[in-house]
């Protein structure tokens, strides 16, 4: 009877270390099996360009293009400073944690930031739209730097600083031949190439894992998701879908994203109809006015974010072109708007889509969330 009542616990632990196949690939890369608290894996459950597998004392980190599994992949060996042993082929070591690092955006810093741990960033690029206070006294008192700007970065500051690792955009044009001699480890971070909102959002797992907080970012993660899920439940059988169009004019073309790409993803979540929803397009798409207005002329809404300095409004919309003034989201006063002089968009947005679906919900569908007040996005008024 005794060891039928320790049957259903050992079952339990064999579906958990053996759950999805390939989460669980030591064995075959390291010879060496894991036995550590589950609450510091690290699983993807909607990333899709980051895997963990664990050993005894290696963890094998390897990383892709959510978009293009063609594309260059990365793998990184994850060991402690005095590991003396073997390192996989085609793997780099890391040692871990990771106490300083340089940020090249503010999709990454928002990763530090949500956990808390700004004081290991001691390098970023742009300060332009920087809201946060302590990295801004950081910056103040010297204990972080800026590193120069994407494809003209300073490699004699970047080597002064000399951090533990260097996060890099490597599908952007961010001139990083230039800063490969300086011998420091660079780690890709992908987020902003996930398709979906929690997807994006869970890249703040790499940086728990990389820098000893596994813990503290599984129960963050699990915290978005929950919230998140919890409030796309609330709009999932909705009956009325409006329909929103997004981006603005800028030198004769028409800037928005396709259908794939993750802001489509959230109008979707939160119970509206992105107007290229048939687009099949992940990323950034170039269209010409009359395109637009075939598509959007008669949308709800129409969705806006800048760095407008002053009052923006629906005058400041028709000084700009006059044809704006041709949509139903003008005329009928439908633009949802986010000034990121106003607001931490960048610095924050990637680590809470939840607020940020909370905001469309309040918009697309405002009985459903009669009392949010919004944080990114509101109606222009």
């Amino acid at each position: 009877m005794r060891k039928l009542r320790y049957f259903p616990i050992l079952l339990l632990l064999q579906l958990v270390f053996s759950c999805g196949g390939h989460r669980n690939q030591s064995d075959a890369k390291s010879g060496t099996n894991v036995d550590m608290d589950s609450a510091s894996m690290i699983v993807p459950r909607y990333a899709k360009g980051f895997d963990v597998s664990y050993g005894d004392d290696i963890t094998l980190l390897d990383i892709n293009d959510p978009e293009n599994k063609e594309a260059e992949r990365f793998h990184f060996a994850l060991v402690d400073k005095e590991y003396k042993g073997e390192i996989p082929e085609g793997y780099i070591r890391l040692n871990v944690p990771v106490e300083t690092a340089i940020c090249m955006t503010s999709l990454q810093l928002s990763n530090f930031l949500k956990l808390d741990i700004p004081e290991k960033v001691v390098g970023i690029t742009s300060t332009r739209h920087l809201h946060n206070e302590k990295i801004n006294q950081q910056l103040k008192d010297g204990k972080t730097h800026k590193i120069g700007i994407e494809g003209n970065f300073d490699n004699e500051v970047i080597m002064a600083i000399n951090p533990d690792v260097i996060f890099i955009s490597p599908f952007k044009r961010g001139g990083y031949d230039a800063i490969r001699n300086v011998d420091i480890p660079m780690i890709p971070h992908l987020g902003y190439k996930e398709l979906t909102p929690l997807g994006q959002a869970e890249w703040i797992k790499v940086i728990g894992l990389l820098t000893g907080n596994a813990s503290l970012a599984n129960s963050t993660f699990e915290g978005i998701e929950s919230r998140y899920n919890g409030l796309k439940a609330m709009v999932d059988t909705v009956k009325i879908r409006p329909t929103v169009f997004s981006g603005e004019m800028r030198g004769g073309n028409w800037y928005a994203v396709g259908g794939r790409s993750f802001l489509a993803q959230l109008f979707r979540d939160a119970g509206g109809d992105y107007f290229l929803k048939d687009n099949t397009e992940s990323g950034g798409v170039t269209l010409d006015y009359e395109t637009v207005y075939t598509n959007a002329a008669h949308a709800d809404y129409w969705r806006i974010v800048n760095s407008f300095d002053g009052d923006y409004s629906y005058d400041v919309l028709k000084e700009q072109d006059n044809r704006y003034t041709d949509f139903d989201a003008w005329k009928k006063r439908g633009v949802i708007y986010c000034n990121m002089k106003e607001v931490p968009f960048y610095e924050r947005m990637p680590v809470e889509p939840e607020v940020v679906l909370s905001d469309f919900i309040h918009v697309f569908h405002p009985e459903v969330l009669p009392d949010h007040k919004p944080e990114y996005y509101h109606i222009l008024k």
